[in-house]
Parts: C-alpha cells; sequence; structure tokens
C-alpha cells in the first residue's frame, strides 16, 4: 500500500490529522511507521489514540500493512518535541 494513500486513510477518518507516514526499513518492505498529530486525540489516552489511527486503516491494517510503528500526538505535544 502507498504511502500516500495510507495518510489519506488517516487524515480523512480523524478531524483536522496530520499524517506522515514512512517506509523505514526500505521502499520493498511492507512495514510502515506512521507519525499523527491530531487535536481529536486531545484527553484521549496513547492506547485510544492508536486504535482510532488503526479504526480508520480498518481491513487495510489485516490485508495490506504487515506493521505499522505508531507514534500519535496532540498538537500541543508535538510542538513541545519539536
Amino acid at each position: 500500500m502507498d504511502t500516500a494513500d495510507v495518510e489519506r486513510l488517516i487524515e480523512d477518518d480523524i478531524e483536522n490529522a496530520e499524517a506522515t507516514v514512512t517506509r523505514p526499513r526500505g521502499v520493498e518492505d511492507d512495514h510502515l511507521a506512521a507519525v499523527v498529530v491530531a487535536p481529536a486525540f486531545e484527553d484521549e489516552s496513547v492506547l485510544d489514540q492508536h486504535e482510532r489511527v488503526y479504526d480508520a486503516l480498518g481491513d487495510h491494517m489485516t490485508t495490506d500493512i504487515h506493521a505499522l510503528e505508531l507514534t500519535t500526538y496532540t498538537p500541543e505535544e508535538y510542538a513541545a518535541e519539536e
């Protein structure tokens, strides 16, 4: 699955989300890494944030994506990381 398609699925499902998806192990590998920043993550546990991303990806998590290394932030948390 193309990284741009994964970004689109996440951003379309989670309001005001900004997703950056890469292939950390190289172009031919089906492992992906995603950084997702969204105001919707406010007051949610990390587990709930990750579940929202997995829900956005739906069946693609079992058919097209072998593994996803996921990091989620609220906009404030992301700004503090920079």
